[in-house]
This record gives structure tokens, C-alpha cells and sequence, in this order.
């Protein structure tokens, strides 16, 4: 994980997101443009592989991580390589392909922006899901910005935008050249078939994720997808992985499940409790780094920001694995509500659209504002393509299980017991312990009468807050991030127009079904 910022020469260097790579800044004037580097070193980390780098033609930033530049490198063997990093290869990739063809080529998570000598002309790309962040805006002379975070953009940028996953600005356009969310379903019907590619992939896009040059952690709530990572990992790793869990200091739901896994895997867990006081006292900076007005989001992003500053205070690891963007691609609790097969593909596809904008967001911002590195097994290119091609009348909760094809597809080996492997979990903000949610709603009846929240929430034409918390946190933000709203899409919420889905709270505890899931 680090941070890019790039911008014409007369704005200068001073940048606001030095957190994201606080091993060396590097500043760099390439023409009318400084291209300024915070680097948070993960593969190869002597200063060979501080960036920019640079050389006859190009001069190339790129926040992320290209898990087949090994390959890639033998495949360009003339280019003279300066690092063992795994970014320089996008340097010879670019050379020997047109943009478009040579975003393809990379396989990784990715934000880059680069300088062409030869056409004198600023280019930028970003990872088909997003999880690579990557802002842009135009100065009031018409020059293009770049940076990891909106806060290093808007001085000089009157509107900042998130450059879109999946796309690439060629010196004049922002196109797109891969988008996941099109996909339709429909492709992959047999069902053995199915459950063994979701095993074998899946388990290949972990085991990817496994090379770096620092220590990995992992963050384990004890539900299915984070549990299924520390499986995978742990059956490729020689010694224990490490593992974090995180829970309230009342009921915390998750930590007893994520021991449970830890100690069947054998792993060297660590549990973190917070207080309802360190709820409060964070608030304001999860949403300067977050630098959104989400609810949903910034609930989650309480306790996996706290949990991630413990992991940067009281370790060396620098690189974290978590187990988002599975509920978009198998379902949420409210997809069980889904009226047609059609109906849960669309909603996938939305979602998928929309992931950078939520949990893709809290789960960068929260680990990146502590200086480590966020990896998404789920979000492989190859494993998103491949379930989104699945017949969605098969990922239906036809089976009184929610996610039933990722359960079964690990279903009779040994990575998890089938107690966990068959559990039904709430949602990240819910199984830290119910009094997160509670306490954040509290905070919001303190702080408006009906009267006021009324008068308010009447002022936002766009997106009007449903409830005190989320009017609380838009008046937040615009605190901070002025005429800047229009960074996310609406609020995270399930499809209203689905029975049951009727709601003006994204938690699924609102849900009929949400049943067992938060004991």
C-alpha cells in the first residue's frame, strides 16, 4: 500500500496522505508535472525499488501489486531492470503493448499513473474492482490531478472525482477496458464443476497474495470468508499464520468464532477489545479517512480501523488479508429476498459496480490510514469473472443457507469444521457486538431533536439522510470535504423494492431473517 499524488508543477509537493507509505516520500518534476511517491515497502524493500521509476520514455507510480510480474519478467527479459519490485515490469508492459492491451496484462490489484516522454502526456489506470484507490480532478487551468485520496486533490481542484475501477485515461479520455459488473450469468451450470473451480481458484488467488518481503496478518471474524482465507493461507504456510480478531467490550459476538477457527487451523491469534468510548473518540477520524458519508461504511470501519492501528502498534506485519467482496458476488442476508434469478444477478452486478464506493473503500482507507497493506483474495479477477458467469438460479438461497456454493465447495475436507463452515454470521458491524450500531445511534439522538433532524435532512436535495446518523455523518463530512457528496453514489442499503427490504437501516438485524445470526 502506498500513496500517489501527482499535479502541475505550481501546486507544489506538500501532500496530506504521507500515512500511506511512510517508508521514504520520493518527489519528482517531470516536466510541467510533480509526481510524489509515499512508499510503504512490501517486495523488495531496499530503496532499488523506490519509486518513481523512470527511464527513457516513461516515468511510472503505481500504488499496488502485479502477482505476475515474475512471469511477466520473463516474458520482457531485454528491459534492464534496476529492482526486484513488482511494479517496475508495468514500465516494459506499457512499451510493448497499447494501454488498453497492457492493463489487461496485469494481473494485481493497481493504481498507476504514468508519464510518456515521447508523447509528452499524463497517463493513469486502476484495477477492474477498485481496490486500488484513485482520485482525479482538473485545476482551474485544466489540468489534470491524480492522487490515492480525495484530501490531496481539493485544494487546487474544485471537484474531485474517483477515477472509475476497470478504466484508463489515455492523456484525453477516461475509458474503460475491463468491467467486471457486465458480466452476465448463465455461463456454468454443472455443479461439480462449479464447486471445484470455486475451491481451485479461490485457493490460487489466496496463495498469490502470499509473496511479499515483510510479514503477512490476517483479519479473522470467525465468519465464512475471512475463515476460509486463514484456511487456505495457513495449508500453504509453514508456520502459523498470524491472526486478528476484533470485538466490543459488551457481547462481542465475532471473537468467540474467530477463536474457535484460530485454534483449528493452529494459528497465532490475537484478540483486540474497544470501548464505547473509543467509538466516539474515532468518529471524526474514520470519516477523514474514509472520506465518506456512508453509514453502513462507516459503522464497519470502527472496529477495522482500530483493529488495524493495534496490528501497526504492536507488530511488524505490514501486509493484511481480508475476506471482502464475497457478499456481492455470493449474497448478502436480504438477497435471500431476491424475487427472481434475474433479479440477484442484477443486484450482483450493481453491487459489483458500486464496491469501490463502500467496502472496498473502508477496507483500504482503514488499513492504508495505518500504514499497512489491504490484499482481497475475493476480489480476483479470475474468481469474480468466474462466479459472475455462474447460472444465478444456482446461487439463489434455494438451499436454506445463504452463500451455499462457496460452503459447499469446501464442504468434506479438513480446512474448517463444519460448525463454522455452515454458520450462519451477521455482518461486520453487527457481530463486533450489537452496542456499535447502538452506541453510533445514540450519539445521533443526542445530538438532534426531531425538529432539527427534520430541517436539516430537508436540506439535502440529493441523497436526503433517512436517519440521524446518517444526516450526523453527512454534516460530518461536509465539515470536512465541502461539495464534495457526489464521491459516493447514495447510501448502502438492500434493494427497497424487494420484499422485506423496505428500509431506512442497512443492518440486517431489520431483516426477518436475520435470525441466529447474532448470537
Amino acid at each position: 500500500m502506498c500513496g500517489i499524488s501527482v499535479r502541475p508543477k505550481k501546486y507544489g509537493s506538500d501532500s496530506l496522505i504521507s500515512y500511506r507509505g511512510p517508508d521514504i516520500t520520493k518527489v519528482k518534476e517531470v516536466e510541467d508535472y510533480t509526481f510524489i511517491f509515499h512508499r510503504l515497502a512490501i517486495v523488495d524493500t531496499s530503496h532499488a525499488g523506490d519509486q518513481p521509476f523512470e527511464d527513457n520514455r516513461w516515468v511510472l507510480m503505481c500504488n499496488g501489486e502485479i502477482f505476475n510480474y515474475k512471469q511477466l519478467k520473463q516474458v520482457y527479459t531485454d528491459y534492464p531492470y534496476i529492482s526486484h519490485s513488482d511494479c517496475e515490469v508495468i514500465i516494459p508492459v506499457l512499451e510493448n503493448h497499447r494501454l488498453v492491451e497492457a492493463c489487461n496484462v496485469l494481473d494485481g490489484e493497481f493504481a498507476f499513473v504514468a508519464y510518456d516522454k515521447r508523447h509528452k502526456r499524463v497517463i493513469a489506470a486502476r484495477d477492474p474492482m477498485g481496490i486500488r484507490p484513485l482520485f482525479y480532478g482538473y485545476t482551474k487551468e485544466g489540468q489534470i490531478a491524480f492522487a490515492s485520496e480525495m484530501k490531496d486533490l481539493i485544494k487546487f481542484c474544485d471537484k474531485v472525482n474517483p477515477f472509475p475501477p476497470g478504466h484508463y485515461y489515455n492523456g484525453e479520455d477516461i475509458k474503460p477496458f475491463c468491467e467486471l459488473y457486465r458480466l452476465p450469468g448463465g455461463k456454468q451450470y454443472d455443479m461439480d464443476k462449479i464447486l471445484t473451480n470455486i475451491r481451485n481458484i479461490l485457493t490460487a488467488s489466496v496463495v498469490k497474495r502470499l509473496d511479499a518481503d515483510v510479514p503477512i496478518g490476517y483479519l479473522l471474524s470467525g465468519g465464512l470468508d475471512s475463515s476460509l482465507v486463514c484456511a487456505i493461507a495457513q495449508r500453504h504456510t509453514v508456520k502459523p499464520i498470524t491472526t486478528f480478531a476484533i470485538g466490543l467490550e459488551v457481547n462481542p459476538i465475532d471473537l468467540k468464532y474467530a477463536k474457535q477457527v484460530a485454534d483449528y487451523l493452529g494459528t497465532d491469534h490475537h484478540e483486540v477489545i474497544f470501548t464505547y468510548q473509543d467509538i466516539k473518540d474515532i468518529l471524526k477520524t474514520i470519516i477523514w479517512h474514509t472520506e465518506t458519508w456512508d453509514v453502513t461504511t462507516i459503522r464497519a470501519s470502527t472496529p477495522m480501523f482500530l483493529l488495524c492501528k493495534y496490528i501497526r502498534e504492536n507488530t511488524d506485519i505490514r501486509v493484511v488479508l481480508s475476506g471482502e467482496v464475497s457478499d456481492e458476488l455470493f449474497g448478502y442476508k436480504y438477497t435471500d429476498y431476491a424475487p427472481t434469478a434475474t433479479a440477484f444477478q442484477k443486484e450482483s452486478q450493481k453491487r459489483i459496480k458500486e464496491l469501490y464506493m463502500y467496502d472496498v473503500l473502508r477496507a483500504d482507507r482503514c488499513i492504508a490510514a495505518n500504514s499497512l497493506e489491504a490484499r482481497v483474495p475475493f476480489s480476483d479477477k479470475q474468481f469474480v469473472t468466474y462466479v459472475m458467469e455462474i447460472e444465478p438460479e444456482l446461487k439463489l438461497n434455494t438451499y436454506n443457507m445463504g452463500k451455499y456454493l462457496l460452503r459447499k465447495a469446501f464442504d468434506g475436507s479438513d480446512y474448517l469444521p463444519a460448525e463454522i463452515l455452515f454458520r450462519d454470521k451477521a455482518a461486520f458491524s453487527d457481530a463486533v457486538g450489537h452496542g456499535l450500531v447502538d452506541c453510533l445511534i445514540e450519539m445521533a439522538e443526542e445530538r438532534y431533536t426531531d425538529a432539527e433532524f427534520a430541517e436539516k435532512s430537508a436540506k439535502y436535495t440529493d441523497n436526503r439522510p433517512l436517519t440521524k446518523e446518517g444526516l450526523m455523518y453527512r454534516e460530518m463530512f461536509n465539515e470536512m470535504f465541502p461539495n464534495h457528496d457526489h464521491v459516493i453514489c447514495g447510501y448502502w442499503l438492500p434493494n427497497r423494492e424487494w420484499p422485506n427490504c423496505d428500509l431506512d437501516d442497512p443492518s440486517a438485524r431489520h431483516l426477518p431473517n436475520y435470525g441466529a445470526s447474532g448470537e
